[in-house]
């Protein structure tokens, strides 16, 4: 029966993931813009958005190769299945054995690497600029996860987000300032994987802040509804992924009854809802850094979770 209910709670959690992530993005915009005293679009904006571009035909440039009409898809892939290993409202799902940390930076890797691939196609400037940069912050931004990956494998004893989420549920590990590191890093990785402001500004096309929209500004149509949703699932993806790791109250054990899911969904929509208020708190009170200033931040988000991994490393004895 295990089995059955754990199958139907990842069917469940992908359907729940797939339909959350323009919401979220739509509840973001509109917290962001009601805190700067503007009215803001309906959070529904983003859905229509997308259904307006997925009826359109993508126009490409003439000297545009298999890349360019691939790697939408490579993308929107790799966030679909790196979405449907963080757990949501329960623990136990049936893909939980490989909800893997490293995987999940893996798979976000390889969205990245598309993005990098189609912005450089064309031989357009801004697009060469966009890959630029963003290769270069992934370059501080892949060590920060793993290494706060290491921090989290050390208590929990693995990298499996499930058995940390369910590590952390039971209250053994208690409050560790090794922990609070790794969710520092973390979090500033977040910022840099989806774009936002401190290091990226999403709703802005000026050459000299352009990182992401830079890559995606020859898309149109069809492929930019997919590059547009695989934005916004990766930033559903690591707002589960933080609510999971740090605050794992409220979900449903493995192998809980559906009744107990319920509990786990209202508190999974609470959790994200508060998590997008910080962010657009964050993103309201803060204005954009240099792009010269980027790798700074992630450097600093690299050495808390380095100082943070090697003082556990002393404090548990284990070096």
């Amino acid at each position: 029966m295990a089995m059955v209910w754990g199958i139907l709670a990842q069917a469940l959690h992908i359907a729940l993931i797939l339909a959350a992530a323009p919401l979220l993005t739509g509840v973001l915009r509109w917290l962001k813009a009601r805190m700067m005293g503007r009215r803001g679009a309906s959070p529904l904006q983003p859905l229509r958005d997308l259904a307006k571009l997925l009826r359109k035909t993508p126009v490409l440039a003439e000297n545009a190769s298999a890349v360019s009409r691939v790697a939408p898809y490579v993308a929107v892939g790799a966030a679909v299945a790196a979405a449907a290993l963080v757990p949501s409202f329960a623990r136990g799902m049936a893909f939980s054995p490989l909800a893997d940390l490293i995987l999940v930076a893996g798979l976000l890797a390889l969205g990245r690497v598309a993005m990098a691939l189609a912005g450089m196609d064309v031989g357009t400037p801004f697009g060469g600029l966009g890959a630029a940069r963003e290769m270069s912050f992934a370059v501080f931004a892949e060590p920060a996860l793993v290494v706060a990956a290491l921090t989290l494998a050390i208590l929990a004893g693995t990298t499996n987000i499930d058995t940390i989420a369910g590590a952390f549920r039971e209250g053994g590990l208690g409050l560790r300032v090794s922990l609070g590191l790794a969710l520092v890093g973390m979090v500033a990785v977040a910022i840099a994987e989806n774009a936002r402001i401190p290091v990226d500004n999403p709703s802005t096309h000026l050459e000299l802040t352009m990182v992401h929209e830079a890559m995606i500004l020859e898309a149109s149509g069809r492929h930019l509804a997919l590059w547009e949703y695989a934005a916004m699932l990766r930033l559903a993806l690591w707002l589960a992924l933080l609510s999971a790791v740090f605050l794992p109250f409220g979900q449903a054990p493995a192998g809980a009854a559906p009744h107990l899911w319920v509990v786990g969904l209202l508190a999974w929509v609470a959790k994200m809802g508060a998590l997008a208020l910080a962010l657009a708190a964050f993103e309201s009170a803060i204005a954009k850094m240099r792009v010269f200033r980027v790798p700074e931040f992630l450097g600093a988000a690299l050495l808390l979770g380095l100082l943070g991994a090697v003082y556990l490393f002393v404090s548990t004895g284990l070096s």
